[in-house]
């Protein structure tokens, strides 16, 4: 790895940080863990009440990352179809032709807002592009631009209206990140910033997609110790064996910590991994890949709760 490559695209994503500020007031440990997800090349769930910014954060990221960026509005008629892309008939010199029209999938940022208000079918559509980089339509695969990333947000499960998303999606998220309301003064100043009529303030573009891409690369390579690594794949598979929860997480939430870490170690400027990353790492990226036993959830034992006890434990 070379050093000033190195120092290089940490300065650019420290300005990235310092862009999306622009737009967004506090939400700091939101903002590193969706940078986080983006460095580690996964899909983010985002899940909070509806107005607390989270289309502006995700569509600001997109702008200070030079990515194109498209979103899906999911809606309970919304069709597969409707995200995909469909077979259409288009008239040309020949003749009539099939031609397929790509779908709003097609962009290096895909937005699905409020994704758990679709019904499965339509959220099943997005499992293929999620893992594989890929769609299937009319019997043709076509690759998704790269990189790409589905960043989804969604309601609480217990609003009305919403459909829960099934085990094999939720493990396809990387993390699970929780917005949370704003403080006071956080949100005075959100009010002072908006509701004055002030207009929207101008981003930077600061990394291109090829800085991005090798930013990617840099962090996969980020050395981590075979203690910390292998603390970390003991946390995950003691989460099979806890007596307060009934289905534990997969290897691929192994790996999805130990690439959290590597990612948050380099957003933060440093060139290794510590414990510290992968405590900070472990309720995101392990609070959605968990079920808890009827017992626990009856004294009201929360996923982070659960995942904390296993932390202290390891």
């Amino acid at each position: 790895m070379n050093p000033d490559d190195i120092d290089r695209l940490q300065a650019k994503l420290s300005r990235v940080r310092g862009e999306i500020g622009k737009r967004m007031v506090g939400q700091s440990d939101v903002v590193e863990r969706l940078l986080v997800c983006v460095l580690a090349d996964g899909n983010a769930l985002l899940e909070s009440n509806p107005g607390l910014g989270k289309t502006t954060l995700v569509r600001t990221v997109a702008e200070v990352t030079d990515l194109s960026f498209s979103r899906i509005q999911n809606t309970p008629d919304l069709m597969p179809s409707d995200i995909t892309g469909t077979e259409i008939i288009r008239e040309s010199e020949a003749g009539r032709e099939f031609v397929f029209e790509k779908g709003p999938v097609f962009a290096n940022i895909v937005l699905a807002d409020e994704i758990n208000r679709a019904t499965p079918k339509t959220q099943a559509a997005l499992l293929e592009a999620m893992q594989e980089k890929q769609v299937t339509a009319a019997g043709e695969t076509y690759d998704l631009p790269r990189p790409f990333f589905i960043l989804a947000t969604q309601n609480p499960i217990d609003q009305g209206g919403t459909y829960p998303l099934p085990e094999a999606q939720t493990d396809r998220f990387l993390m699970k990140i929780v917005v949370d309301y704003p403080s006071f003064d956080e949100e005075r100043e959100i009010v002072n910033r908006y509701a004055m009529g002030a207009a929207t303030p101008d981003v930077e573009r600061i990394l291109s997609r090829g800085e991005l891409t090798r930013a990617q690369a840099l962090t996969r390579q980020m050395p981590i110790a075979d203690d910390i690594r292998d603390r970390a794949v003991e946390l995950v598979r003691a989460t099979r064996t806890a007596d307060t929860i009934e289905y534990g997480a997969s290897p691929r939430a192994s790996m999805a910590l130990v690439s959290t870490a590597k990612a948050r170690a380099f957003l933060a400027g440093r060139s290794h991994v510590s414990w510290e990353d992968v405590r900070e790492m472990a309720p995101p990226v392990i609070r959605h890949r968990i079920i808890l036993d009827f017992r626990a959830e009856r004294e009201g034992v929360t996923p982070d709760e659960a995942v904390e006890t296993l932390l202290a434990d390891v």
